[in-house]
């Protein structure tokens, strides 16, 4: 198959998959984009937002789309490690012997959604992090490997967080974007209650498989990027660095520390993906810009003065590619 047809069907596949979600949830086509742009990167998310606005709904409903296990993790202060992982126990055959067993736990599927990831104990928090970054988990001195595709959404509330456990940044530089899930429209909201509220409930159907889903990562992958946009994604990572060379004015007056190289990473395979969707088969500089704030948003660690004066990560960012892309106050 040539290229120009692989990049039309893989539009497609995704065209799909987004409008068969779009079936149950209402609006919030950016988070819906990111969390399909995640799976196929094989990356993660992290998505902030108040309670009732659909993001569990929206995992389940992505899991369904596309024919993978799906497993919920309700995460509280006295959820174990084994209660993830699983554990070993002990059984006892019909001549009486015994011997034990391995117990498969919950993250043992496809599509994990890990709800109010930050109400555990850090002790638990790092069982998915091995998980998230190794596609395997460690149980008895035994590694135990996960079925791909393997892709964890994990929710946190904004606003509780009396009797959390927030996210160490090393945590939160596992997740390939951070969404955030904002409050629905006065017509989407109308969209809603006739969705829910009346006898006729929607549904959707799997429109795809995980082979298919593995054949689209592989695309992905492909994707060349000139040395030019390539340097543009390193400029905007470096530039979130306070004292060096590329920082603005507004990062060296706010941020104590930048994004990790995950974050260029992100950057590329997630402009590698975005650039499939426009159907073209090379990165601009567009498809990096686009999707620069969902990809380090969560990786920039604010000082004191920016906490204090309440600055956002995605106006730093904002700014970052301004300067960058413009060419302003920066080296070429």
């Amino acid at each position: 198959m040539k290229a120009e047809e692989r990049v039309a069907q893989f539009k497609e596949y995704f065209g799909t998959i987004r409008d068969e979600i779009g079936k149950i949830i209402v609006g919030q086509q950016e988070i819906i984009d990111g969390a399909i742009i995640c799976l196929i990167s094989n990356g993660h998310a992290l998505l902030e937002g108040v309670p009732g606005l659909g993001k569990t709904l929206l995992v389940r409903t992505l899991s369904q789309t596309v024919g993978l296990k799906f497993s919920r993790i309700q995460f509280t202060p006295d959820l174990m490690p084994a209660d993830i992982v699983g554990t070993n126990i002990l059984i006892e055959d019909d001549t009486g012997a015994r011997q034990f067993q391995f117990q498969h736990g919950p993250v043992f599927a496809n599509v994990i959604l890990a709800d109010e990831v930050n109400r555990a104990t850090p002790k638990t928090q790092s069982a998915m992090l091995e998980a998230m970054q190794e596609h395997s988990v460690t149980v008895a001195g035994t590694i135990r490997k996960l079925e791909e595709p393997f892709l964890v959404l994990a929710t946190q509330n904004p606003l509780e967080m009396e009797g959390t456990y927030p996210l160490p940044e090393a945590q939160l530089d596992r997740f390939l974007f951070k969404l955030m899930v904002e409050f629905p429209s006065i017509d989407e909201l109308s969209s809603i209650l006739d969705r829910t509220t009346t006898s006729s409930e929607p549904t959707v159907n799997e429109v795809i498989d995980a082979k298919t889903i593995l054949e689209m990562r592989a695309l992905a992958r492909e994707v060349p990027i000139a040395a030019h946009v390539q340097e543009y994604a390193l400029k905007t990572v470096l530039a979130t660095h306070p004292g060096n060379e590329y920082a603005t004015d507004m990062t060296n007056q706010y941020v104590r520390y930048g994004s990790s190289p995950r974050g260029a990473q992100a950057l590329v395979l997630a402009g590698k993906v975005r650039a499939l969707l426009d159907g073209r088969f090379n990165v601009s500089f567009d498809d990096i810009t686009g999707i620069a704030k969902p990809a380090l948003r969560h990786r920039l660690i604010l000082n004191f003065e920016g906490e204090a004066e309440r600055i956002s990560t995605d106006a730093i960012v904002g700014d970052v590619l301004e300067k960058v892309r413009g060419g302003e106050e920066l080296p070429v």
